[in-house]
């Protein structure tokens, strides 16, 4: 299971139900994919395919939703 917590765009961001505790979030686009850690600050975890303009694009888009994510993710996998 890996529920969407927003989407923007062409990017999908969302979490795998079965996946380590350290908060982080994955990013989804037709061009590729990555996985970004949330804390202790937002930063990339891994990226395939996609190009550093459509990191930082989600990136940004991470940083103005951030709220958003850490209630998707208590919500998801308990605080």
């Amino acid at each position: 299971m890996s529920p969407t917590v927003f989407r923007d765009g062409e990017f999908r961001f969302f979490f795998f139900s079965r996946e380590e505790s350290r908060r982080h979030i994955h990013v989804s686009h037709p061009d590729g994919e990555a996985k970004f850690w949330l804390k202790p600050t937002i930063e990339l975890a891994r990226n395939i395919g996609l190009s550093s303009s459509k990191i930082k694009d989600a990136e940004r888009l991470i940083e103005s939703h951030q709220q958003e994510i850490t209630d998707a993710w208590n919500n998801h996998f308990g605080s």
